[in-house]
């Protein structure tokens, strides 16, 4: 079996065995010819140790992070004690991990949300994420870089700097999850924790070449301090190389915790079963226009169009569609949950340490979400919930005809730092209008919770990633995972990596 039928789904969800040539190989190099579901039957057999690969991701993460940015903290020692204690036997038992440092908790160890006004701070729970994460026998050794609070589509802050794209260090790797998107594009490891509260999983993994998904909303637990982040906006989940690691580390981490507001059911057969599955003749409903009617980049709408054709070829139904709502009022109200919830934080951590929120601590857009924050009252709260239970309903209505909505991911290519950050050459209104021009398709499925992933499938005429993103109807991942590991192995993107 090949490498690239190991990843193309399908068959590949056998056993793999590293032979011959590729046994001799340094581990260095295994990190990036095996996936993580591969690495783990690496080391079933014995042909690596879960140490070996653990230092040889140290040692790739430092040697790469000067160019790059993308190492928020280390917790290596903390990985070191996890083998010598021994592993738990799980489907990726001795791969190393990453997890964002967002609102993502190891007790003891630091948490800082990319941000000065929480350095320092050390967290007092484990997320039940990660205890998940650790029981599937990942071995966690650090966490990737955010911009501050998570709240824009590039991962650039004034704690731990810029975090650069490695196709091009000149340009973002997104965000907010930039950090784990360029770790595994850089060939760190294979996959790595993401969150998404607007598009923070997809628009790194299309900045990034890889496979990002964002899970329905209830899949993925966030907890135990709170089980819902941002009103019900964010999600947790993961980037990939490969659709079979996305699948298969769902079906590792997903279900309900204590506490749990609502779930979501599973395919009984679970997630990484369905990659290999063919998903029948779809109904998708193609979204070539941003909702506000910004522009497009031509190289995006190119690529969409160049990805319903494909599904076409595949024998789906492809029509031009897509569903339409008040942008002004969806827009206001996610404005409005995200708002409100960032100045509650950031005023219940002033309490609790007595620092005071300001521009020493905290950069310019944040406080402008702060200061916004709290103009709301609760009833505007509870308004801005029912727009966008509205929304939810009217999405869903729209896809009784439809199973999956195909679009861009981002509406350009990848920005040139400095564009989007959270202290820009523009004031609060100008900076909302870039990032919105930017990113205009992605916020839909936060505001309605439904699955949505990023598929690496079309480059720039520079040579920068272009993701197509597919959304699927709220709780139905497994269709998006059938369909993703078609397209895998239609139009395979494993052996497209950056030149480093």
């Amino acid at each position: 079996m090949t490498r690239r039928e190991v990843v193309a789904g399908g068959a590949a969800v056998a056993a793999v065995g590293l032979t011959g040539a590729a046994a001799a190989k340094p581990v260095a190099d295994v990190l990036v010819q095996y996936d993580a579901l591969g690495l783990a039957q690496l080391v079933a057999k014995r042909k690596v140790s879960p140490t070996e690969l653990l230092e040889a991701a140290i040692t790739k993460a430092e040697a790469l992070n000067p160019r790059f940015n993308f190492i928020a903290q280390r917790h290596y020692d903390h990985a070191r004690k996890a083998i010598a204690a021994g592993l738990p036997k799980g489907p990726f038992t001795g791969v190393p991990w990453l997890l964002k440092d967002l609102n993502t908790h190891i007790a003891g160890e630091l948490s800082e949300g990319g941000s000065r006004f929480y350095k320092g701070n050390r967290a007092t729970v484990t997320s039940e994420l990660v205890t998940r994460i650790e029981r599937a026998g990942f071995v966690v050794f650090g966490k990737t870089t955010t911009p501050e609070l998570g709240l824009t589509g590039t991962t650039e802050n004034k704690l731990t700097g810029d975090t650069r794209n490695p196709w091009n260090p000149a340009h973002i790797a997104g965000g907010s999850s930039g950090g784990a998107a360029a770790a595994v594009a850089a060939g760190v490891l294979p996959a790595a924790h993401a969150t998404d509260g607007g598009g923070s999983i997809r628009i790194p993994a299309s900045c990034c070449g890889l496979f990002g998904m964002k899970p329905s909303r209830g899949r993925i637990p966030m907890g135990p301090l709170r089980t819902e982040g941002w009103g019900g906006l964010s999600a947790h989940h993961a980037v990939s190389w490969s659709v079979r690691d996305n699948a298969a580390i769902m079906d590792v981490t997903h279900g309900t915790e204590p506490g749990s507001r609502y779930g979501v059911q599973a395919p009984a057969e679970g997630f990484l079963a369905q990659v290999g599955k063919h998903p029948g003749k779809l109904r998708i409903a193609l979204m070539l226009n941003s909702p506000s009617g910004s522009p497009v980049d031509p190289e995006c709408r190119a690529a969409t169009l160049a990805a319903a054709k494909l599904c076409e070829s595949l024998g789906h139904h492809v029509e031009e569609a897509q569903p339409q709502w008040d942008v002004g009022a969806v827009g206001m109200a996610s404005f409005a949950l995200i708002g409100a919830s960032i100045a509650a934080d950031i005023a219940d951590r002033a309490k609790l340490t007595g620092i005071t929120p300001g521009p020493d601590v905290l950069e310019p857009i944040s406080l402008g979400f702060i200061e916004v924050g709290k103009s709301f009252s609760g009833m505007d709260f509870a308004r801005a919930n029912n727009t966008l239970q509205t929304l939810a309903i009217n999405v869903a209505q729209f896809m009784h005809n439809y199973d999956v909505i195909l679009a861009p991911t981002l509406a350009a290519p990848p920005l040139p730092l400095g564009r989007i950050n959270l202290t820009p050459d523009c004031d609060f209104q100008q900076w909302g209008q870039r990032a919105a021009v930017f990113s205009p398709f992605t916020q839909m499925a936060n505001m309605t919770g439904q699955p949505s992933m990023s598929v690496p499938l079309a480059q720039s005429a520079s040579g920068l990633p272009i993701g197509v993103m597919f959304t699927g109807r709220f709780g139905d991942e497994a269709t998006l995972y059938r369909l993703a590991g078609q397209l895998e192995r239609a139009a395979p993107w494993w052996d497209r990596r950056p030149k480093l």
